[in-house]
């Protein structure tokens, strides 16, 4: 997947003027180099976002992901394990 051009913090920048009521979503597209349907799509995913919950969120899956390869290293241990002590010698 192709990673964006824009940080989740420059995304609710461009959401909060918007919402703000100064500017309209054509004026902000084009300042931007962005389509209404990418700001509408932004919107979906970021509405009602503080940037320090966008940060905090980006750390919560960091801390996922990396937990995940933890248990998925610690599953393979354990077969390894299960497999070498249920043979017969």
């Amino acid at each position: 997947m192709r990673t964006s051009r824009f940080t989740d913090e420059q995304m609710i920048r461009v959401l909060k003027q918007v919402e703000s009521g100064v500017t309209t979503v054509q004026d902000v597209s084009r300042e931007h180099g962005i389509s209404p349907k990418t700001y509408y799509r932004w919107k979906q995913r970021l509405g009602g976002i503080e940037i320090s919950d966008a940060r905090r969120l980006k750390e919560l899956e960091l801390e996922n992901r990396r937990l995940k390869t933890v248990v998925a290293d610690l599953t393979l241990r354990e077969q390894a394990l299960k497999e070498a002590l249920g043979r017969k010698w």
